[in-house]
């Protein structure tokens, strides 16, 4: 049994990276990954000594999940997300299938189809970063 964080400080984290990721919140990608970052990099070090890795695996996914609702709220028009979709590799009768969907963003950002387009690597390019990567180069390998 070690160092554990506290129920509380994990809501409080998942808040402020919700207002971050809300969908409401009109701001790039590229500004939308560096508060990110700011927050990851931030709360990550100051519980570094705490034994959170599974915790903070379970967060990731969940990260991962709002940032795909974000872009998929910000391709808005059916014809941008299917022009987006087919310039991440997906065919045309997928990306055509999947543009005109009429599930709601919380529930496309866990297809399939977002999975394997704005993978984790994809994530990972365009400046987005795990809780868990920040966590082990820390040294913890709890």
């Amino acid at each position: 049994m070690g160092i554990r964080v506290h129920e509380n400080s994990i809501k409080k984290l998942k808040a402020k990276l919700k207002e971050v990721t809300g969908r409401s919140n009109a701001m790039g990608m590229k500004i939308r990954s560096i508060k990110l970052r700011q927050i990851i990099v931030g709360w990550v070090n100051y519980f570094k000594l705490a034994d959170m890795r599974s915790t903070l695996k379970t967060l990731d996914e969940w990260l991962r999940r709002r940032i795909r609702l974000c872009y998929w709220k910000q391709w808005k028009k059916i014809k941008t997300r299917h022009d987006n979709l087919k310039k991440l590799g997906i065919n045309e009768h997928k990306a055509w299938e999947y543009a005109n969907t009429r599930k709601g963003y919380w529930r496309i950002s866990n297809s399939p189809i977002l999975a394997r387009t704005l993978s984790n690597k994809h994530l990972k390019e365009q400046g987005f970063i795990t809780l868990t990567e920040k966590y082990l180069s820390l040294g913890n390998s709890y």
